[in-house]
């Protein structure tokens, strides 16, 4: 199949009706999410289910299948992908459209009366499926959980699950040891006056242990739950992970257990719980129907998981690690893109993929690198305007020197997590292109320089006020949380419209992409991304005594002067684009004085407008 090409899915969706309809499952409909059981955005190939059944392959969507028809949920960044891969047997639900409802609510407004609709418990998260539920009564149809998964049940050559080795992230990069940080948890449940703390997501127990791994490609994880008491750290991991170094670092702080036990021992905690009418289990918003049915509802509270807002507080130690890893990311931009350039200007051709293995191999050069934080968004002309467009190696566009070229790309370093998105013309660029390319610009710079109160969350309109005065707009949000050498999209906060953003305030030593963009479908694409740190801010008053935050970019690579209608421009975004190049300049030269071409390059890119 290539990247954006469709698969026949006829025979999958017949052998998964004709299992709908046996006796002892006896559903009229399943729910096929993307998520694997730890609600993970990017997932292992054994859990890339969704995919499977319907072919479609971007990173969030929901298959619903019934028994006539399949549907296909997903967000505005996917449109057009889905649009391309999903086959005749499929209907397109084009979320966040008027009079499209969420996967959830079509269920109770959309499909029969007294149907069972059957659902992986380890695969939908215990609030989404109690308001579903809800919904469901005056229908008089119900949720079922079924003890398999009917998808893998018809998956003929499903992939193993991953066990790779896991490995230990020393302090001097964490910035705190897994004793501090098992400690603030503790203090945490202490704060909600809680028994114990369930930790489901990988990267939250990757945090915690100071451990990393690579069960999921581009993502530092490795399989496994945590259950925090204010006695004991049990970490349920396959134990053949664990080599002596891992074992010697957990020490006498962390009980091991195997990941295949974490149910039944939630299952004899809940009897305990029931026995002596204990304190409540905090289990996050993110954990699965599973793990609320095996302690009993009766005994958790469901809460967002204060791992996920510990974690999204970066140390001085990992915000040192995000500046310094980013000059070396920046290093490696600067070498590929002055490479692209050259081959270009001498009538090359190179695919979107090749250019990409370029990008790759110079950032693997760099120190402390651990590989990339997801596959390269490799994308000439129309292509840039497929927002998560992946390029298939054996089958994809040739980079054109008269076309817009969009690369959006990232790293892993043992110091930092990188994610940078550029848009460069290596030719001519039209005046439509240069005027959208400099409201995205003057969307980014306004981020950039924001000053606000502590408590803000509403940022998002900044970016998109330039464009909004062109009649223009995008369908992704503006920026999301990144993690330390961890997944580079990260929770609770972020700056966009989705409700979990609006309900997070932005705080110091948050990290999070500022990246707004402009999509002309079948023509081309724009983004400017960079990575910026939530700061304090000094301001000459203090409203409220609120504090105010500003931010601080760390990504450091040119941004395309060519592309840019100058005459748009106010004195200050002159001025903040001056100075942006001479920080990099200044970073960046001594990573490149070995390579001329990329020197030369650099210096001309960062040269003042």
């Amino acid at each position: 199949m290539s990247a954006l090409g469709t698969v026949n899915t006829s025979q999958r969706l017949k052998a998964l009706r004709d299992l709908m309809a046996k006796p002892e499952y006896n559903v009229q409909a399943v729910v096929i999410p993307t998520e694997d059981q730890h609600f993970s955005e990017y997932i292992a190939q054994c859990d890339e289910r969704r995919a499977y059944i319907s072919g479609f392959t971007g990173s969030a969507g929901t298959a619903i299948v019934t028994s006539e028809d399949a549907f296909l949920f997903t967000d505005g960044r996917y449109y057009l992908q889905a649009s391309k891969q999903l086959d005749q047997n499929w209907t397109l639900m084009k979320q966040g459209l008027p009079d499209v409802p969420t996967w959830q609510d079509f269920l109770s407004k959309n499909l029969g009366d007294h149907i069972r609709i059957g659902v992986d418990p380890t695969l939908i998260a215990a609030s989404d499926a109690d308001g579903i539920q809800k919904s469901l009564e005056p229908k008089q149809s119900e949720l079922v959980s079924l003890q398999e998964n009917l998808v893998d049940l018809v998956w003929p050559d499903r992939p193993p699950r991953p066990a790779n080795k896991v490995f230990v992230l020393d302090t001097k990069y964490a910035g705190a040891s897994l004793q501090d940080k098992i400690k603030r948890v503790r203090e945490e449940l202490d704060k909600k006056k809680a028994r114990a703390i369930v930790v489901n997501m990988l990267d939250e127990v990757a945090w915690l242990f100071n451990l990393r791994g690579s069960d999921i490609d581009y993502n530092p994880v490795f399989f496994a739950y945590a259950l925090i008491d204010h006695d004991k750290a049990l970490l349920f991991v396959n134990e053949a992970q664990l080599d002596a170094d891992v074992r010697k670092h957990l020490g006498s702080d962390v009980e091991v257990h195997p990941y295949d036990t974490f149910f039944s021992y939630l299952t004899r905690l809940g009897a305990e719980l029931s026995a002596h009418k204990d304190s409540k289990v905090l289990v996050s918003d993110k954990a699965s129907l599973a793990v609320a049915e095996a302690i009993g509802k009766d005994h958790i509270t469901v809460v967002r998981s204060p791992v996920t807002d510990l974690k999204a507080i970066k140390n001085e130690v990992e915000v040192e690690g995000f500046r310094q890893s980013h000059i070396r990311d920046g290093a490696a931009l600067v070498r590929y893109f002055a490479w692209l350039e050259e081959q270009l200007n001498s009538g090359k051709e190179l695919s979107e993929s090749q250019v990409a293995d370029q990008l790759e191999k110079y950032r693997s050069e760099q120190d402390l690198f651990k590989g990339l934080s997801f596959p390269t968004i490799s994308a000439t002309g129309p292509n840039g305007a497929i927002i998560h467009y992946d390029p298939d190696p054996n089958d994809c566009a040739i980079v054109k020197k008269d076309q817009i070229y969009l690369c959006d790309s990232g790293a892993q370093f043992a110091d930092g997590t990188t994610d940078v998105t550029r848009t460069y013309h290596f030719g001519t660029p039209t005046a439509e292109e240069k005027r959208a390319f400099t409201r995205v610009l003057q969307g980014h710079i306004a981020i950039d320089i924001a000053v606000f109160p502590n408590g803000t969350t509403g940022a998002d309109p900044f970016a998109r006020r330039p464009l909004w005065e062109d009649g223009l707009d995008y369908r992704h949000g503006t920026g999301h949380g990144v993690g330390h050498f961890l997944n580079v999209h990260e929770g609770p906060h972020g700056i966009g419209v989705r409700i979990v953003y609006n309900n997070t305030p932005l705080k110091p030593g948050m990290t999070v992409s500022n990246e707004p963009g402009y999509y002309a479908d079948g023509r081309f694409g724009i983004r400017i991304e960079n990575i910026v740190i939530v700061r304090e801010a000094q301001t000459p008053n203090n409203f409220g005594d609120k504090g105010y935050l500003r931010f601080e970019h760390v990504t450091m690579c040119p941004i395309g002067k060519n592309l840019i209608d100058e005459s748009l421009l106010s004195a200050r975004e002159r001025e903040w684009l001056n100075a942006y190049h001479a920080e990099i300049l200044q970073k960046v030269s001594p990573l490149v004085e070995k390579d001329e071409r990329a020197l030369r390059w650099l210096q001309r890119e960062c040269s003042p407008l």
